[in-house]
């Protein structure tokens, strides 16, 4: 017999006062007056509800990242750029969160890797003072928002861990409004702030620290733009302790003389799957969506990603990598046939159209071509096309692909095709970027003094053009999160990524 499920909660009150309520109109109406409602209204304009049970940390969190209007960089479904709580995964799989919700330093560690600024406290890293001086900050901002952990069982609601933002501040009688993700459980509500910081100074017994709260705003600088660190495989806890710690190690441990050394002991050591944990930010569209021709706004933002791909292979550790690949001392893949790679991010591109965040589990490519788009005298377009199933429905799907006129770009021509332009990913644009990313303290074990001075400059991003300097500095503060993450050192430290 099917159970009859539940159809919403009577939402105590008091202590919390229901916003739709005369008496909820009426504090709504005065905080306007008071000017601490200006963050509600671009908050309200992207209010969700969670689409399970558990997802009121990735609601909450998606919410508030188009509410400030920060661009993912890829697409949700179609040919539209948009946080969807599905894209949230790079610190935690979506499976993990689905059954058992999401701790506090999670989260924090979603918004570092959604582009966010981030400033968390634990109730226990703040007080009932500052937090109020935060609140009202934010309430009369438009540009920053509160994201709030707490205990619901303090405003006498059923569950207990739970993740909203504050929609505004009251401050007359010193009331937040809660726009509550569960919506189909409770409404938006008005709360004590005094009594939300209880709700929050309580303890996740999931994770054993107390609660807290979280102020996210825009970054001065652009995320990732066309790498990205990905944790959707399970190697990459595995990688990322081999990387900021194992490798110091290693270069401590060993006698090195030379550049090629210090490649030898970081490459030839590195955990298989390592390429499933650096990616490119793909520029994916369905066949319909473009056809044959390049929307000036995709070629502005593939001009962007051929930019950067430009400046690392124009520095000179792009050259060293690109020496060691390809004098035989690698065990590393040199290259891999353009058919291959073409089958691999077309069902790339399907997964992230389906909302599935670039897995290509369940699809398959039964058609692959590579095309060179040129229209209007512009610079010809690569664009790897495909028709992929799920084994339910065919897609077709185009990746228009970074390009680059370098003979060692790591890709060969396995196809038949002529003239075919290198294209990324390749192993010796990743790798470089890899490095420059490594903490600056990775290459301090090295005992050679005239070594460690070149490594030192040759990982230097001071003197790097802006765009890849600000590439490596984000891809540099999420390797530094998820090795948190990792360490379960989110849980405790709340510091922004020292870059």
């Amino acid at each position: 017999m099917a159970m009859a499920g539940l159809y919403r909660r009577v939402l105590p009150s008091p202590p919390a006062i229901d916003f739709a309520s005369s008496e909820g109109k009426q504090l709504f109406i005065e905080a306007i007056q008071g000017g601490t409602m200006e963050g509600f209204f671009k908050l309200i304009s992207y209010f969700q509800t969670q689409s399970e049970p558990a997802y009121c940390g990735l609601a909450t969190l998606a919410m508030i990242l188009n509410a400030l209007s920060i661009d993912p960089g890829r697409k949700w479904k179609g040919p539209w750029r948009w946080f969807d709580e599905s894209m949230l995964d790079c610190c935690e799989p979506l499976e993990k969160i689905k059954a058992e919700g999401i701790s506090f330093g999670k989260v924090v560690c979603l918004a570092h890797c959604a582009g966010a600024k981030v400033e968390a406290f634990r109730t226990n890293q703040s007080n009932l003072d500052d937090f109020r001086r935060h609140v009202i900050a934010c309430s009369t901002s438009d540009d920053c928002h509160v994201i709030s952990s707490y205990n619901r069982g303090t405003f006498k609601q059923t569950g207990s861990g739970h993740f909203s933002p504050i929609g505004g501040y009251h401050a007359g009688r010193d009331m937040v409004l809660i726009l509550d993700v569960a919506r189909f459980k409770y409404p938006p509500h008005w709360v004590p702030l005094t009594l939300l910081w209880e709700a929050m100074d309580t303890f996740d017994q999931a994770s054993g620290f107390r609660r807290g709260f979280m102020l996210i705003s825009r970054l001065h600088r652009s995320p990732a733009l066309l790498y990205t660190l990905s944790c959707k495989h399970e190697s990459w806890i595995k990688i990322a302790k081999y990387l900021v710690e194992d490798v110091p190690t290693l270069l401590s441990c060993k006698d090195v003389k030379d550049v090629k050394d210090v490649l030898s002991i970081v490459f030839n050591s590195l955990p298989s799957k390592f390429l499933e944990f650096i990616k490119w930010v793909a520029e994916v569209r369905q066949r319909e969506d473009g056809g044959q021709s390049i929307s000036s706004e995709e070629k502005e933002r593939l001009a962007v990603k051929e930019e950067i791909l430009k400046q690392v292979q124009e520095i000179r550790l792009y050259k060293h990598v690109t020496d060691f690949l390809f004098t035989g001392n690698s065990g590393l893949c040199k290259g891999s046939c353009l058919t291959n790679i073409a089958d691999s991010v077309c069902c790339q591109g399907a997964g992230f159209l389906e909302g599935n965040n670039g897995s290509a589990k369940g699809f398959c490519c039964r058609e692959t071509c590579v095309n060179c788009i040129k229209a209007n005298g512009d610079a010809p377009v690569t664009v790897v096309s495909g028709m992929v199933t799920n084994g339910i429905g065919i897609q077709q799907v185009d990746v228009l692909v970074p390009s680059s006129s370098s003979k060692t770009s790591g890709v060969s021509n396995g196809s038949g095709l002529s003239g075919c332009i290198g294209m990324h990913p390749a192993s010796n644009d990743v790798l470089t970027v890899l490095l420059l990313a490594l903490p600056p303290q990775t290459w301090f074990g090295i005992k050679d003094k005239n070594l460690l001075q070149e490594m030192s400059s040759l990982v230097s991003i001071d003197n790097l053009p802006t765009l890849l300097q600000e590439e490596i500095m984000h891809l540099r503060g999420q390797l530094y999160i998820l090795k948190r993450c990792k360490d379960d050192e989110a849980e405790e430290d709340f510091g922004a990524p020292l870059f």
